[in-house]
């Protein structure tokens, strides 16, 4: 074995787990600045349902209306969706809810509501169990839910 070829391989290695706590440490920076009322909103009814019910009831997909919202703006269902995905969707949310045009406010909130109900129906079925390491995006927005939340 030649010494570059070595070299290499020891270079790109990184540990397990790195790029889940670079993207989760992402999700908390992301949760230090400027938060909108309707995200710590979104965030706190999130936690103090986590908190008294966890999670145990039925939960629903998001219905065809709700991907069809997702799609409008290139967001994928969170099932499918890694964590640099989901950091940069909150951080488009974000600046979108202080946009001075109404409708994208509004659609910006609906769209947050919708990854708390993604959250919800991947948490209640267990879906981490089963899921592939790759798609982990529901863990940034449980991160984020979790650093801006009072509860």
């Amino acid at each position: 074995m030649s010494a570059g070829k070595f070299k290499k391989s020891s270079a790109t290695t990184k540990p397990d787990g790195y790029d889940n706590f670079t993207g989760l440490s992402l999700s908390s920076l992301l949760a230090q600045g400027e938060i909108p009322p309707s995200h710590k909103r979104v965030a706190d009814n999130y936690m103090v349902i986590k908190k008294i019910y966890g999670f145990n009831t039925l939960q629903t997909r998001i219905s065809n209306a709700d991907k069809a919202l997702l799609a409008k703006y290139d967001f994928t269902v969170l099932e499918y969706s890694t964590i640099k995905q989901v950091n940069e969707e909150i951080d488009f949310m974000k600046k979108w809810s202080a946009s001075p045009e109404p409708k994208l406010r509004a659609e910006s909130n609906e769209l947050l509501n919708i990854r708390m109900c993604e959250l919800k129906f991947i948490i209640t079925n267990k879906y981490t169990v089963s899921s592939n390491e790759l798609y982990n995006g529901y863990l940034a927005l449980e991160k984020y839910f979790e650093t801006i939340s009072k509860y």
